[in-house]
């Protein structure tokens, strides 16, 4: 049997669950999932239902028969086979723990997306990705060259057919054109200490203050530098006998766990847009699942 992913948003009224449940039933489908939330402040409602065509309905027949009953709740719905896995194309510069990570996780299934390329402004990680069996491409980025860049970049994601770019720690600012057209379809992690701390050192920074907890934060990139909609955060406790460079390592450790738990969120249609914020459902049983455990 068939399984599959239904997303809905609109605005909040009575009768959305029922209507889709209904139609789900009707259809000779069966929910095995189901997460809903009715914003009352912006009066939009949320929904993220699983399940299983167990009369052999399929995806298309699906998706048009729900338009009928979807249009009196001016509903945004989209249907996606779950065993289909989202092609991302991962973005890196110098710092390679995230990438790595990224890696390690898609290589044992616990990822389950189709990673169809790399893109670094710099070389250290061809090898790493070529040996993976993964197109590989260096692009340099100046001042003079960023438009023609950017356009290299669209290019490898038109071609490849990705819907999500990934910064993995890519340290090269996005103009706001490409964030507008990219809209919630890249996210980045960065240290949680912005705005707190900026710059290119923040844990050292951080370690001058004397903080007792350090983090990291995964979000929709936006052409608001570092204020994109969050999407996944955590922290780790530090202690004032730790040193900066203890600060840089937990804080990778940190980074690369909270980068993959926004990628898993967003792969398996977990996260909605809602306005400045997101509305993240909690994962379906067995979406954590690895393929192999080594």
């Amino acid at each position: 049997m068939k399984k599959y992913t239904l997303t809905v948003a609109c605005p909040s009224t009575r009768g959305i669950v029922a209507t889709v449940a209904g139609f789900l039933a009707e259809h000779g489908c069966n929910i095995t999932d189901s997460s809903q939330f009715d914003d009352t402040e912006t009066g939009r409602f949320f929904m993220r239902v699983s399940f299983v065509s167990e009369e052999g309905v399929g995806l298309e027949a699906l998706r048009e028969g729900l338009a009928g009953p979807a249009r009196p709740f001016g509903m945004d719905y989209a249907i996606h086979d779950e065993a289909e896995k989202m092609k991302v194309v991962i973005m890196v510069s110098r710092f390679g723990h995230c990438l790595n990570d990224l890696l390690y996780r898609w290589r044992i299934g616990a990822l389950p997306i189709d990673i169809v390329a790399v893109i670094s402004n710099h070389m250290d990680y061809q090898k790493v990705v070529v040996n993976h069996d993964i197109p590989f491409h260096c692009i340099k980025v100046s001042k003079e060259n960023k438009a023609e860049a950017e356009a290299r970049l669209m290019a490898v994601v038109a071609e490849s057919g990705a819907e999500l770019v990934v910064l993995a720690r890519y340290m090269q600012v996005l103009s706001d054109a490409l964030c507008r057209k990219m809209s919630g379809r890249i996210i980045n992690i960065h240290h949680s200490f912005l705005p707190s701390f900026k710059g290119a050192n923040p844990y050292k920074q951080a370690f001058e203050r004397g903080v007792k907890l350090i983090g990291a934060t995964s979000h929709y990139v936006t052409a608001d530098l570092d204020e994109g909609p969050i999407i996944e955060q955590d922290i780790i406790r530090v202690t004032h006998a730790q040193s900066p460079e203890d600060y840089v390592s937990l804080g990778r450790d940190v980074e690369s766990q909270v980068l993959a738990r926004a990628i898993h969120a967003h792969i398996h249609r977990r996260v909605f847009l809602n306005g400045n914020k997101t509305v993240v459902f909690p994962a379906s049983p067995g979406s954590h699942a690895s393929e192999r455990m080594g």
